[in-house]
């Protein structure tokens, strides 16, 4: 499982990266300055949550099962939460109006905000020697 998680986070890291250069090249006279804020914001946290990621496939001090958890939580909450972000950042550029599902952007917080809760479960559980 530490395998898995650790790939999910450079995977998640490196589109993170990815991201914020096509938004800061590509996108930086295309869309408004709050907007270039908004997306830069997802790119932001799903940074935050692949080092959350590198942490969790990296420590001793939690289980399998939470260290599980809290990757399936990771990934949802930055699809949901960074993604639209993404979505609604550049919504003027789309025939699609990412707004109709700007209700996802919560809940992918949720996902979040789950997986540290799970996290700090995990260390509460640990039985140190």
């Amino acid at each position: 499982m530490n395998k898995k998680v650790l790939i999910s986070a450079g995977v998640t890291g490196v589109l993170a990266v990815l991201i914020g250069a096509f938004a800061a090249h590509g996108l930086k006279t295309k869309i408004s300055n709050e907007a270039m804020q908004s997306f830069q914001t997802g790119v932001r946290y799903q940074m935050y949550h692949a080092l959350l990621l590198l942490f969790v496939g990296s420590t001793s001090m939690l289980s399998i099962k939470s260290k599980k958890m809290i990757c399936y939580m990771v990934i949802m909450g930055v699809f949901f939460f960074s993604c639209s972000i993404y979505g609604l950042a550049t919504n003027a550029l789309s025939n699609f109006d990412f707004k109709t599902i700007g209700f996802i952007t919560p809940i992918g917080g949720l996902f979040l905000v789950g997986a540290w809760i799970t996290m700090i479960i995990g260390f509460l559980k640990f039985k140190m020697n």
